[in-house]
């Protein structure tokens, strides 16, 4: 869905102030090390440094924005992945999530197009990454993935791995990540009913919005980002069996929104774009996620979601200081975490 709300004035300024003063790295923390953050399916984002931002709106997009912030404050070097819904370079963005006046446009070839497919998202994403260890002498990576930003990540990972990039990923988090689809798309794909919604006015009308679009672009991520395409014995997912046999995942996930009953649960509970199920990669198996730590938050999908909601930013899993902690944790704990616990706090199916 196309986004045209408006920003109110005095939140986008506010967002702007955010990253004066920041971006300073600890001596205690690798400069050859940096943070990733990877946004996710009809984003656009701009490519962001650990001391360069947008200087009007929000400074890194409606999507990494206040995630870059917390993160500079904890002394990482932050970088935020250009994305653009559609082909081409990221331009100057009005209406929601508005910014402009950004210091650097990287090629399309290292941006994400976020409507198109995901391998070649990956692919860009690789690219991207690459630059950075050519460029800015980054050789270690932590990707923060929202949304299909989980899934890019997944895609760009398995062609580092197959190239024998110097770029090593320390591990992915992914915030909000249909691992097993978006029941929006299973509907614009035909795999679930409009009745699946319970009669719920706000899943209604997400379905059908989403539909239109899938319909009007034909090809893309909205036609891979269902049940059909992502699971089953030749589905996306199992292509990348052993990808991340060495790298440690913690998913975050949203169940803002509830329905009581018999409900199909690849739509009920969710974040108002993902399923609470799917976010968990309930359905995941060990060759394909091997290593996995779950965290639930009672947060929509994203500050889209919240305001159209008539909800405080904060309600969103990409604006909610607790989401926050756990981020900094996943991180932080890293390096062990393939020797520690394994499926903490994950449902079982």
């Amino acid at each position: 869905m196309r986004r045209t709300l408006a920003i109110v004035t005095a939140v986008t300024v506010a967002a702007t102030t955010m990253v004066v003063g920041c971006g300073g790295s600890d001596d205690k923390r690798a400069q050859s090390h940096a943070v990733v953050i990877v946004s996710g399916g009809d984003a656009t984002s701009p490519f962001t440094t650990p001391s360069q931002a947008c200087a009007t709106g929000l400074a890194a997009g409606n999507t990494d924005t206040a995630l870059r912030e917390y993160l500079l404050k904890q002394s990482y070097q932050v970088f935020t992945s250009p994305a653009m819904a559609g082909r081409g370079q990221v331009v100057d963005q009005t209406g929601f999530g508005s910014f402009g006046v950004c210091p650097v446009t990287l090629p399309e070839n290292m941006t994400v197009n976020s409507t198109g497919s995901i391998d070649t998202a990956g692919e860009h994403l690789a690219r991207f990454l690459t630059y950075l260890h050519t460029e800015k002498g980054i050789d270690e990576v932590d990707l923060v993935g929202h949304s299909m930003g989980g899934l890019y990540s997944r895609a760009a990972i398995r062609v580092l791995t197959t190239t024998t990039s110097p770029v090593r990923i320390r591990s992915l988090t992914t915030i909000g990540t249909p691992w097993q689809g978006s029941y929006l798309s299973d509907y614009a794909n035909d795999i679930v009913a409009l009745t699946d919604c319970a009669g719920d006015q706000f899943c209604e009308n997400a379905m059908k919005g989403f539909k239109a679009e899938v319909l009007r672009l034909m090809s893309g991520s909205g036609r891979e980002v269902n049940q059909a395409y992502l699971m089953g014995k030749d589905g996306w997912n199992q292509f990348q069996s052993g990808v991340l046999d060495k790298i440690p995942v913690v998913l975050i996930a949203g169940k803002k929104f509830t329905k009581s009953g018999p409900v199909n649960p690849m739509v009920w509970p969710n974040d108002g774009i993902v399923a609470l199920r799917s976010a968990l990669a309930v359905d995941i198996t060990d060759p394909v996620l091997p290593h996995r730590l779950c965290h639930t938050f009672d947060d929509t999908h994203s500050i889209y979601v919240s305001d159209a909601a008539g909800l405080d930013w904060k309600t969103a899993l990409t604006w909610d200081p607790q989401v926050f902690d756990v981020l900094h944790s996943a991180i932080e704990n890293a390096p062990k975490a393939l020797g520690g616990a394994n499926r903490e706090g994950c449902p079982t199916s």
